[in-house]
C-alpha cells in the first residue's frame, strides 16, 4: 500500500462511478498519470482502465465502486493532487490540480533530461524570469562532431532579443555545463526573428 496523498473528491467520484458504469465493462478502473512530468509542459491525464490493463507496478487506490490505478514512475508529480468535479451549467467538469507536476524531481536514477530540467527550472527560469523570459528543453541527442548536445527554445522576453546570444553562452550554457559535466553543447532553436516581446530589441 503506498502513502501517495491524492485526492479524489466525493463528487469527482460520484462522476467517475456515472462514467464507468456506463462502460458495461466489468472491474473497468481509471488510470491516473503525467505526460512530460517534471517539464512546464506537465499534463495530468486520465483513461479507462479495463481490468488487466493496468501495470505491475501502478498504485491502486481503492474508492467505493472502482479503482483508481497511479502510473508508478508519475506518483512523485501526483503528491498532493486534488481531483474534483464541478457542476455548471454546461454539465461539469472534472478538474485536476497537481502543484508537483512540473516540478523536476532528482533521483540517483534520474535521466539526462531529468536533470537539465531541474536546473533550468531551479536555476536559470528564476533569473531569465526579471526580463520575462524563459527557457525550455526540447530534445538532448548525441552529435558525433560535437558530442552530447541539448537543444533549447527561448520564450517570452528572450524571443528575439538581442542579448540572447550572451545569454546562452554566459549564462545558460555555462551554469549546464558546470551541473551536467557530460553535457559538450548547448544551442538554441528558437525564432529570434520574432521580436515582439522582445526585452532587448
Amino acid at each position: 500500500m503506498s502513502n501517495l496523498n491524492i485526492t479524489i473528491t466525493e463528487s469527482a467520484q460520484a462522476y467517475l462511478r456515472e462514467l464507468l458504469a456506463k462502460q458495461n465493462s466489468e472491474g473497468i478502473g481509471v488510470r491516473i498519470f503525467v505526460e512530460h512530468a517534471g517539464t512546464p509542459k506537465a499534463e495530468c491525464c486520465m483513461a479507462y482502465c479495463t481490468q488487466g490493463e493496468e501495470q505491475i507496478d501502478d498504485i491502486r487506490l481503492p474508492m467505493e465502486g472502482f479503482s483508481a490505478f497511479i502510473e508508478f514512475k508519475s506518483s512523485p508529480y501526483l503528491e498532493d493532487a486534488v481531483i474534483d468535479y464541478n457542476k455548471d451549467r454546461f454539465g461539469g467538469q472534472l478538474t485536476f490540480k497537481a502543484p508537483k507536476s512540473k516540478v523536476p524531481l532528482l533521483g540517483e536514477n534520474s535521466s539526462l533530461e531529468e536533470r537539465i530540467n531541474h536546473v533550468l527550472f531551479s536555476e536559470i527560469n528564476p533569473s531569465l524570469a526579471a526580463h520575462n523570459g524563459n527557457v525550455s528543453l526540447l530534445e538532448v541527442y548525441e552529435d558525433t562532431e560535437h558530442g552530447l548536445t541539448a537543444v533549447l527554445k527561448f520564450g517570452g522576453g528572450c524571443q528575439g532579443c538581442s542579448a540572447v546570444d550572451m545569454t546562452l553562452k554566459q549564462g545558460v550554457e555555462t551554469t549546464l555545463k558546470a551541473n551536467i559535466p557530460e553535457l559538450q553543447r548547448v544551442t538554441d532553436s528558437t525564432d529570434h526573428s520574432q521580436r515582439d516581446n522582445a526585452y532587448f530589441k
